[in-house]
């Protein structure tokens, strides 16, 4: 009897066994299998990191093309034409746009680093442009001030603005930048733009690397742009008038500028040759949209390009979509 109990006691040890080793097999295989699938999707990850790359220098060289060989407009006949590249495993989507056809947040301050301060034209521009978006006078001086005291160096907050003791009563506290904008997503942080004034703004508004206000190419202006135009002229061109300006621009683009400005909407203006002189018919900064498939990954790269008159500099890379 006893021996029947060893022999049944064994085969159950033998049967518990094998079991255990069948589940840790399991297991193993799991393992290696998970492992070969994130070797394969890291490698198709890294390649198509290469993939973007590529279509960046490929962006840089045929901006640099364009404007060495003086092609009119620049690069402005690839600006907002699809480009796609096949892959034997995907594609690549290339996209290049005009990234200076817009507010620049940063000039509503100048000087230099460290040492910014409020530039009166620019917040004066900045104030235009959000009353012909919808936002009323109060409402629209307010968000100037708070911008300009998110960016300026001193700690006196403006009449309608907000400085580091505002900002650090919040929860959780923080302070203000003190230096340029990188991205127009920061103005999520700034007193006053809440989700629905940031939307209505985004649309208009830039964030170069330079104090300057943006300089316009009459070329690649379009219909949706005609709020921009408008807080140019300081508000002396209606909002109306710039949509039909822009709406029926000449075939075969601007003769140049003073062709731009002897239109009838704009030639009864008085503006000053400051004002005048920021419409161009070259784009000095471009905004470059990459979208890559590679065997199963998907990935985003934007940049943002200045054109030297040679060479096409980066300045940002994100690998993400912009905001």
């Amino acid at each position: 009897m006893n021996r029947r109990r060893q022999d049944g006691v064994a085969l159950l040890t033998v049967l518990l066994l094998a079991a255990v080793m069948s589940a840790l097999l399991v297991v193993l295989l799991d393992d290696i299998r998970f492992g070969v699938r994130r070797s394969g999707n890291t490698r198709a990850m890294e390649q198509a990191r290469w993939h973007a790359l590529s279509a960046e220098t490929l962006a840089r060289g045929r901006i640099a093309t364009a404007r060495l060989a003086d092609v009119p407009g620049g690069a402005g006949q690839y600006l907002g034409q699809p480009l796609v590249f096949p892959l034997e495993a995907g594609a690549v989507r290339v996209r290049i746009h005009d990234a200076g056809n817009c507010f620049n947040l940063n000039s509503v301050v100048e000087g230099a680093p460290e040492q910014w301060r409020r530039s009166a034209a620019g917040a004066a521009e900045f104030t235009v442009l959000l009353e012909t978006l919808g936002f009323g006078p109060a409402r629209a001086g307010a968000l100037g001030d708070a911008l300009v005291d998110w960016i300026d160096s001193d700690p006196v907050a403006s009449p309608a603005g907000a400085e580091d003791i505002a900002y650090t009563l919040r929860r959780p506290g923080y302070r203000t930048a003190g230096h340029l904008l990188a991205e127009p997503s920061e103005l999520r942080a700034i007193t006053g733009f809440d989700p629905t004034a940031y939307q209505r703004l985004r649309p208009y508004v830039c964030a170069l690397p330079v104090a300057a206000p943006a300089r316009l190419n009459a070329d690649t202006l379009i219909e949706h742009d005609a709020p921009v135009l408008v807080a140019l002229t300081g508000g002396a061109l209606p909002l109306a008038a710039a949509r039909e300006l822009l709406r029926q621009p000449p075939a075969g683009g601007w003769q140049d500028r003073e062709a731009f400005w002897t239109r009838p909407a704009l030639a009864r203006l008085a503006l000053p040759d400051a004002v005048r002189d920021r419409i161009s018919l070259h784009t000095s900064w471009y905004g470059l949209n990459v979208e890559v498939e590679h065997a199963g990954a998907q990935l985003v790269m934007t940049a943002l390009l200045e054109d030297q008159g040679g060479t096409a500099r980066l300045v940002a890379r994100r690998w993400t979509h912009e905001e």
